[in-house]
Order: structure tokens, then sequence, then C-alpha cells
């Protein structure tokens, strides 16, 4: 299927449609991916997914880090109840929260303005992943607890502890969790089409199904080639990271 998009991505239409196996009887199309880029708009929508999955990838990180260290290395009385709560949020379908949530996202608490149309609106909710804090979190559980020891022995604070000894042993798992998160944000559909309605912020993966019936095939196949360059790449270069860390087990041996 890859294969067959790249080909289509150069091939004219009338040769998709009429001999769409052939090795381009009638030559290259070039101008697909000019007419996507540049006329389509692609690379505006191109551009709006790349920020989209930079901040949802930062606010995970963020989230996974922080919360697996408060309940592996620090391990205050009430860890193993919070741990069993962030444990409980897995077994709720996340279409059952989308109403919920929504809410929230439109009457954000404190704040006093709407989130909707704003990046923040898809930033925020993506850190709150429950997965990524117990895959951290085992992650943890698995470095050597004489090292904490020694840095507290040395004068290391919580924060400077956390930082300066568990971040630089934490890189397998930071690129797992890093390489979940672009790749489920740069595919999300339904939440940035519900919390981003003008079409100028949105994603490829909102604005490509809502142009195909307007767009000549071709260019829509140009476009489609351009929108899996990045988890293509992604894959491509992390695949033993993203192979490694497809089960908890694997993650926690990376």
């Amino acid at each position: 299927p890859m294969l067959l998009l790249a080909k289509f991505a150069v091939t004219p239409t009338s040769d998709i449609l009429m001999t769409p196996m052939a090795v381009f009887p009638n030559g290259l199309a070039w101008d697909n991916l000019d007419q996507a880029w540049n006329r389509v708009h692609i690379d505006r929508y191109f551009a709006n997914t790349v920020v989209l999955a930079f901040g949802s990838w930062l606010v995970q990180v963020v989230v996974a880090t922080s919360g697996g260290y408060v309940l592996s290395v620090l391990r205050p009385a009430y860890g193993k109840v919070l741990q069993w709560l962030v444990l409980a949020t897995m077994f709720v379908p996340s279409v059952v929260l989308l109403v919920p949530l929504y809410l929230v996202i439109l009457h954000p608490p404190l704040l006093g303005q709407s989130l909707l149309n704003s990046f923040w609106a898809v930033w925020l909710p993506s850190g709150a992943s429950a997965f990524n804090v117990l895959l951290v979190m085992r992650f943890f559980d698995s470095l050597p607890r004489e090292v904490f020891e020694a840095a507290r022995v040395d004068g290391a604070g919580t924060f400077q502890l956390f930082w300066s000894i568990v971040l630089p042993m934490s890189r397998p798992i930071i690129g797992v969790v890093s390489v979940f998160a672009v790749i489920a944000s740069w595919k999300d559909f339904l939440w940035p089409l519900l919390v981003l309605r003008r079409p100028e912020i949105q994603p490829l993966s909102v604005r490509l199904p809502a142009i195909a019936g307007t767009t000549d095939l071709g260019v829509l196949m140009a476009a489609l080639a351009i929108a899996t360059l990045i988890p293509v790449a992604l894959f491509l270069l992390f695949q033993n990271l993203f192979l490694n860390g497809a089960g908890l087990s694997g993650a926690v041996k990376g």
C-alpha cells in the first residue's frame, strides 16, 4: 500500500482510474505534488500537524516522567492508591469521555475563557495518558535505588534528583513514549475535529477527508503521500526502539 500510494502521488488521474497497476504508461505527473503543496495548501495543514504533534509530545513526556517519578521514586504514602486510580482510568472507554472533556474545554475551570479553536485544546488532554505514566513508572522501578540514595546523601534535592539523575538514565523509555506520542497525535482525527473548527488551524488528519470530494484524485494521492512522510520517517529511524517498546516488558528492558 505504501509503494502504491507513492506511485499514485506522481501518476496522472486518468492513469490511476484506467490502469492503476500499470507502471507510468503516460509518464510522471510531478505537478501533483506541487498542486497538493501550494493549491490545496497542504503546507499549512502540514505545519499545523507538526505544531500539534510537538505540543502533544512535550505535554505527554512532562506528565509521564513527572508522574512516574512521583509514583516510583518519591513513593508518597498514598502512592499505591494514586497508582490504582491512574490504572482505573484505563478501563474507561475514551469515547465515553468525549462529552465531559469537551465541556471542560468549552468552559475550563479558573481560566474563564473557552479553549476551542486553540491548540491548547489538543495539547492539554493529550497529557492525560495513564498508559504513559504507568509505562514510565515501571521503567523507573527497574533503575538502581543505590544511585538515588547516593545522590540524596550528596545533597541532591527532589528536582535535582529528577533532572540530573533520573532523566539521563531514562532516555530509552522517553524515546518509546516520544514515538508513541508523535504517531498518535499525527493520526488523531476525532478530537481535533471536535475542538478545532476553523479550517486554517486543522491538521492533515482532519483536512484531508474534508477536501477529498473536491480535489483531483492524483493531487489527493500526493497530499496523502506527503501526510505519511513523518510517521514513516519516524518508524524507519526508531524502528528498533518502537518494536522493543511495543509491550510493557520490552520497554522496560530497552
